[in-house]
């Protein structure tokens, strides 16, 4: 048997904005990311559901490839 070597993009999610005043699915959100502090940046594999949840609070953060 082969093993498949996972050669996925990984994103760079910086926080820019706090979100203190938005609702708590996206504060959330937030966490669930890694996120905790502005200008706190964390590296994430690419993936739909990452890319799902980048998009909920993209008003919020900073993405990078």
């Amino acid at each position: 048997m082969s093993k498949k070597i996972a050669t996925g993009k990984i994103l760079r999610v910086t926080l820019i904005k706090s979100p203190i005043g938005y609702t708590k699915i996206q504060k959330s959100t937030i966490r669930a990311l890694g996120l905790h502090r502005i200008n706190h940046t964390v590296e994430k594999k690419d993936s739909p559901a990452v890319r799902g949840m980048l998009n909920k609070v993209s008003h919020l953060i900073k993405i990078e490839e």
